[in-house]
Protein backbone atom coordinates (compact mmCIF):
# COMPACT_ATOMS: atom_id res chain seq x y z
CA UNK A 1 0.00 0.00 0.00
CA UNK A 2 1.35 3.03 -0.82
CA UNK A 3 2.02 6.18 1.26
CA UNK A 4 -0.07 9.64 1.62
CA UNK A 5 1.18 12.70 1.92
CA UNK A 6 -0.40 16.29 2.38
CA UNK A 7 2.04 18.97 1.34
CA UNK A 8 1.23 22.45 2.49
CA UNK A 9 3.63 24.44 -0.34
CA UNK A 10 3.51 24.09 -4.16
CA UNK A 11 7.40 23.95 -3.52
CA UNK A 12 6.83 21.03 -1.39
CA UNK A 13 4.34 19.29 -3.31
CA UNK A 14 7.24 19.13 -6.13
CA UNK A 15 9.33 17.73 -3.77
CA UNK A 16 7.36 15.21 -3.10
CA UNK A 17 6.58 14.51 -7.23
CA UNK A 18 10.59 14.33 -7.86
CA UNK A 19 11.85 12.53 -4.87
CA UNK A 20 8.53 9.81 -4.23
CA UNK A 21 6.31 10.14 -7.41
CA UNK A 22 2.98 10.60 -5.56
CA UNK A 23 0.52 11.20 -7.19
CA UNK A 24 -1.56 14.23 -6.97
CA UNK A 25 -5.29 13.81 -5.31
CA UNK A 26 -7.37 16.99 -5.31
CA UNK A 27 -11.06 15.94 -6.27
CA UNK A 28 -10.55 12.54 -6.14
CA UNK A 29 -13.33 11.52 -8.47
CA UNK A 30 -11.47 9.23 -10.55
CA UNK A 31 -8.71 7.66 -8.38
CA UNK A 32 -10.89 7.09 -5.72
CA UNK A 33 -13.37 5.23 -8.01
CA UNK A 34 -10.10 3.03 -9.69
CA UNK A 35 -8.64 2.48 -6.13
CA UNK A 36 -12.19 1.28 -4.90
CA UNK A 37 -11.87 -2.06 -2.51
CA UNK A 38 -15.40 -2.62 -2.13
CA UNK A 39 -18.65 -1.19 -0.42
CA UNK A 40 -17.77 0.00 3.40
CA UNK A 41 -13.84 -0.14 2.73
CA UNK A 42 -12.03 3.14 2.07
CA UNK A 43 -9.99 3.32 -1.24
CA UNK A 44 -6.04 1.71 -1.23
CA UNK A 45 -3.95 3.04 -3.62
CA UNK A 46 -1.05 0.75 -4.47
CA UNK A 47 1.50 3.99 -5.12
CA UNK A 48 2.24 6.99 -3.40
CA UNK A 49 -0.43 9.97 -3.21
CA UNK A 50 -0.38 13.52 -2.14
CA UNK A 51 -3.65 15.36 -1.22
CA UNK A 52 -3.01 18.97 -2.92
CA UNK A 53 -6.21 20.46 -1.98
CA UNK A 54 -4.88 23.01 0.46
CA UNK A 55 -2.40 24.67 -2.41
CA UNK A 56 -3.42 28.50 -3.07
CA UNK A 57 -0.66 28.48 -5.81
CA UNK A 58 -3.34 25.82 -7.94
CA UNK A 59 -6.54 27.92 -7.08
CA UNK A 60 -8.38 30.96 -8.57
CA UNK A 61 -9.47 32.18 -11.97
CA UNK A 62 -8.22 35.03 -13.49
CA UNK A 63 -7.50 37.24 -16.64
CA UNK A 64 -4.22 37.93 -17.93
CA UNK A 65 -2.61 40.87 -19.81
CA UNK A 66 -3.13 38.72 -22.98
CA UNK A 67 -6.69 38.84 -22.69
CA UNK A 68 -5.89 35.40 -22.22
CA UNK A 69 -7.77 33.48 -19.03
CA UNK A 70 -5.56 31.34 -16.37
CA UNK A 71 -8.01 28.49 -14.40
CA UNK A 72 -5.96 26.92 -11.63
CA UNK A 73 -5.67 23.33 -11.23
CA UNK A 74 -7.95 23.21 -8.30
CA UNK A 75 -10.69 25.25 -9.67
CA UNK A 76 -13.87 23.24 -9.61
CA UNK A 77 -16.67 22.82 -12.51
CA UNK A 78 -19.17 24.54 -10.15
CA UNK A 79 -15.91 27.59 -10.09
CA UNK A 80 -15.62 27.71 -13.79
CA UNK A 81 -19.75 27.46 -14.38
CA UNK A 82 -19.88 30.94 -12.59
CA UNK A 83 -17.60 32.45 -13.90
CA UNK A 84 -18.16 35.31 -16.28
CA UNK A 85 -14.22 35.37 -17.69
CA UNK A 86 -13.95 31.52 -18.47
CA UNK A 87 -15.14 30.92 -22.45
CA UNK A 88 -18.56 30.33 -23.19
CA UNK A 89 -18.14 26.49 -24.13
CA UNK A 90 -16.02 25.71 -21.46
CA UNK A 91 -18.39 27.34 -18.98
CA UNK A 92 -20.88 25.08 -20.23
CA UNK A 93 -19.20 21.88 -20.32
CA UNK A 94 -18.29 22.73 -16.68
CA UNK A 95 -21.82 23.14 -15.63
CA UNK A 96 -23.07 20.09 -17.21
CA UNK A 97 -20.55 17.74 -15.16
CA UNK A 98 -22.26 15.35 -13.07
CA UNK A 99 -24.30 15.76 -9.78
CA UNK A 100 -24.00 19.00 -7.93
CA UNK A 101 -21.18 17.35 -5.17
CA UNK A 102 -19.17 16.44 -8.01
CA UNK A 103 -19.41 20.17 -9.22
CA UNK A 104 -18.09 21.34 -6.10
CA UNK A 105 -15.56 18.53 -5.79
CA UNK A 106 -14.11 17.79 -8.89
CA UNK A 107 -10.89 19.86 -10.36
CA UNK A 108 -9.88 20.88 -13.66
CA UNK A 109 -6.63 19.56 -13.24
CA UNK A 110 -7.60 16.07 -12.11
CA UNK A 111 -10.12 16.36 -15.36
CA UNK A 112 -7.63 16.68 -17.97
CA UNK A 113 -4.93 14.65 -15.94
CA UNK A 114 -6.73 11.40 -15.85
CA UNK A 115 -7.30 12.06 -19.94
CA UNK A 116 -10.58 10.34 -19.86
CA UNK A 117 -11.95 9.88 -23.57
CA UNK A 118 -15.29 10.75 -21.96
CA UNK A 119 -14.05 13.57 -19.61
CA UNK A 120 -16.36 17.15 -20.05
CA UNK A 121 -13.33 19.81 -20.17
CA UNK A 122 -10.94 18.72 -22.50
CA UNK A 123 -13.28 18.64 -25.52
CA UNK A 124 -14.19 22.48 -25.56
CA UNK A 125 -10.52 23.38 -24.25
CA UNK A 126 -9.01 21.76 -27.04
CA UNK A 127 -11.38 23.63 -29.83
CA UNK A 128 -10.29 26.83 -28.10
CA UNK A 129 -6.52 25.69 -28.08
CA UNK A 130 -5.81 26.02 -24.36
CA UNK A 131 -2.71 25.04 -23.33
CA UNK A 132 -1.57 23.60 -19.79
CA UNK A 133 1.21 25.10 -17.34
CA UNK A 134 3.16 22.07 -16.12
CA UNK A 135 5.48 23.14 -12.65
CA UNK A 136 8.36 21.00 -11.66
CA UNK A 137 11.61 21.22 -9.23
CA UNK A 138 12.94 22.60 -12.76
CA UNK A 139 10.60 25.32 -13.68
CA UNK A 140 7.64 25.28 -15.98
CA UNK A 141 6.98 24.44 -19.30
CA UNK A 142 3.77 24.94 -21.66
CA UNK A 143 2.26 22.78 -24.05
CA UNK A 144 -0.99 22.87 -25.82
CA UNK A 145 -3.77 20.25 -24.25
CA UNK A 146 -3.77 18.45 -27.34
CA UNK A 147 -0.42 17.71 -27.27
CA UNK A 148 -0.91 17.12 -23.47
CA UNK A 149 -3.12 14.75 -23.68
CA UNK A 150 -1.95 11.47 -25.74
CA UNK A 151 -4.51 9.09 -25.64
CA UNK A 152 -6.96 7.24 -23.06
CA UNK A 153 -5.82 7.84 -19.77
CA UNK A 154 -2.52 8.73 -21.27
CA UNK A 155 -0.75 12.25 -20.92
CA UNK A 156 2.67 13.64 -21.63
CA UNK A 157 3.26 14.71 -17.69
CA UNK A 158 6.71 13.71 -16.20
CA UNK A 159 6.55 12.06 -13.06
CA UNK A 160 8.35 15.06 -11.36
CA UNK A 161 5.47 17.43 -12.73
CA UNK A 162 2.77 18.79 -11.62
CA UNK A 163 -0.30 20.68 -13.36
CA UNK A 164 -0.71 24.12 -12.58
CA UNK A 165 -3.29 25.75 -14.52
CA UNK A 166 -5.28 25.67 -18.40
CA UNK A 167 -4.45 29.16 -20.11
CA UNK A 168 -6.79 29.67 -22.88
CA UNK A 169 -6.07 32.23 -25.46
CA UNK A 170 -8.91 35.30 -26.52
CA UNK A 171 -11.27 34.78 -29.11
CA UNK A 172 -14.38 36.58 -30.42
CA UNK A 173 -16.17 34.27 -32.43
CA UNK A 174 -19.75 35.07 -34.57
CA UNK A 175 -20.96 31.63 -33.98
CA UNK A 176 -20.69 28.96 -31.19
CA UNK A 177 -22.81 26.03 -30.22
CA UNK A 178 -22.13 22.92 -27.66
CA UNK A 179 -24.26 20.04 -26.58
CA UNK A 180 -23.49 16.98 -24.78
CA UNK A 181 -25.26 14.04 -25.02
CA UNK A 182 -26.04 11.11 -22.42
CA UNK A 183 -28.04 8.69 -21.09
CA UNK A 184 -29.65 11.42 -18.60
CA UNK A 185 -28.74 14.92 -18.63
CA UNK A 186 -25.86 15.98 -16.16
CA UNK A 187 -25.41 13.09 -14.15
CA UNK A 188 -24.68 11.62 -17.27
CA UNK A 189 -20.80 9.81 -18.61
CA UNK A 190 -20.64 11.75 -22.32
CA UNK A 191 -22.09 9.47 -24.62
CA UNK A 192 -21.14 12.13 -27.13
CA UNK A 193 -20.51 15.89 -26.91
CA UNK A 194 -19.85 18.32 -29.91
CA UNK A 195 -18.02 22.23 -30.18
CA UNK A 196 -18.35 24.22 -32.54
CA UNK A 197 -16.75 27.62 -33.25
CA UNK A 198 -16.99 30.37 -36.19
CA UNK A 199 -15.84 33.59 -37.57
CA UNK A 200 -17.48 35.54 -39.80
CA UNK A 201 -17.15 38.66 -41.21
CA UNK A 202 -18.48 40.14 -44.55
CA UNK A 203 -19.90 37.06 -45.34
CA UNK A 204 -16.25 35.19 -45.28
CA UNK A 205 -15.55 32.20 -43.20
CA UNK A 206 -12.42 33.57 -40.97
CA UNK A 207 -12.36 30.92 -38.53
CA UNK A 208 -14.44 27.58 -38.33
CA UNK A 209 -13.15 24.45 -36.16
CA UNK A 210 -15.29 21.85 -33.96
CA UNK A 211 -14.33 18.97 -31.03
CA UNK A 212 -15.63 16.16 -30.77
CA UNK A 213 -15.74 14.12 -26.97
CA UNK A 214 -16.27 10.76 -26.59
CA UNK A 215 -15.69 9.65 -29.92
CA UNK A 216 -12.04 8.11 -29.90
CA UNK A 217 -9.18 7.63 -27.32
CA UNK A 218 -8.72 11.41 -26.83
CA UNK A 219 -10.94 14.50 -28.31
CA UNK A 220 -10.82 14.44 -31.93
CA UNK A 221 -10.30 17.99 -33.98
CA UNK A 222 -9.46 17.72 -37.69
CA UNK A 223 -7.24 20.38 -38.33
CA UNK A 224 -7.98 18.97 -42.31
CA UNK A 225 -11.51 18.58 -42.50
CA UNK A 226 -11.66 22.26 -40.44
CA UNK A 227 -9.68 23.97 -43.43
CA UNK A 228 -12.11 22.22 -45.43
CA UNK A 229 -14.48 25.46 -44.44
CA UNK A 230 -12.17 27.65 -43.70
CA UNK A 231 -12.01 30.43 -46.18
CA UNK A 232 -14.80 29.66 -47.99
CA UNK A 233 -17.77 32.30 -48.58
CA UNK A 234 -20.79 31.17 -46.41
CA UNK A 235 -23.01 30.75 -49.69
CA UNK A 236 -20.66 28.24 -50.72
CA UNK A 237 -21.63 25.92 -47.86
CA UNK A 238 -23.60 23.92 -49.45
CA UNK A 239 -21.67 23.03 -51.54
CA UNK A 240 -18.77 21.96 -49.66
CA UNK A 241 -20.69 20.11 -47.36
CA UNK A 242 -20.35 16.53 -47.81
CA UNK A 243 -17.01 17.15 -48.35
CA UNK A 244 -16.35 17.97 -44.69
CA UNK A 245 -18.97 15.83 -42.99
CA UNK A 246 -16.88 12.96 -45.04
CA UNK A 247 -13.45 14.20 -43.64
CA UNK A 248 -15.29 14.74 -39.92
CA UNK A 249 -16.16 11.35 -40.37
CA UNK A 250 -12.99 9.88 -41.46
CA UNK A 251 -11.17 11.55 -38.42
CA UNK A 252 -13.25 9.70 -35.61
CA UNK A 253 -11.77 6.63 -34.19
CA UNK A 254 -13.35 4.08 -36.65
CA UNK A 255 -13.37 1.41 -33.70
CA UNK A 256 -14.87 4.43 -30.95
CA UNK A 257 -18.28 5.12 -32.25
CA UNK A 258 -21.29 3.21 -33.52
CA UNK A 259 -23.20 4.22 -36.39
CA UNK A 260 -25.58 6.10 -34.71
CA UNK A 261 -23.08 8.68 -32.69
CA UNK A 262 -21.28 9.30 -36.32
CA UNK A 263 -24.52 10.01 -37.80
CA UNK A 264 -25.50 12.53 -34.74
CA UNK A 265 -22.33 14.17 -34.92
CA UNK A 266 -22.84 14.43 -38.66
CA UNK A 267 -26.05 15.96 -37.92
CA UNK A 268 -25.54 18.45 -35.22
CA UNK A 269 -22.49 19.61 -37.37
CA UNK A 270 -24.48 20.10 -40.43
CA UNK A 271 -27.13 22.12 -38.23
CA UNK A 272 -24.27 24.46 -36.97
CA UNK A 273 -23.47 25.09 -40.63
CA UNK A 274 -26.83 25.02 -42.16
CA UNK A 275 -27.40 27.94 -39.34
CA UNK A 276 -24.38 29.88 -40.70
CA UNK A 277 -25.43 29.26 -44.01
CA UNK A 278 -28.83 30.86 -43.40
CA UNK A 279 -27.71 34.31 -41.81
CA UNK A 280 -28.53 33.37 -38.47
CA UNK A 281 -28.18 35.87 -35.74
CA UNK A 282 -25.01 36.10 -34.72
CA UNK A 283 -24.61 34.17 -31.06
CA UNK A 284 -25.32 30.80 -29.51
CA UNK A 285 -26.51 28.38 -31.85
CA UNK A 286 -29.30 26.40 -29.92
CA UNK A 287 -30.49 22.77 -31.44
CA UNK A 288 -33.76 21.52 -30.51
CA UNK A 289 -34.12 18.36 -29.21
Amino acid sequence: MGMTYIPSTLSEALQLRAEKHARPLAGGSDLMVQSKRGIGLAPEFSFDVMIITGLEELKGIRRLDDGSVEIGALSTPAEIAASEIVPWHVREAASGMGAIALRNSATIGGNIGNASPKGDLPQPLILLDASVVLVSRHGERIMLLDDFILGSKKTALSDDEIVRSVVIPPHDFSYLFYRKIGMRKANAISKLSLSAAAVVKDGEILDFRAASGAAGPKVIRSKEAENLIKGHRTDEIPSIMEEFLNAWDGAISPHAMPLYRRNTTRRMLSYFLTAINSGAEEGIITEEV
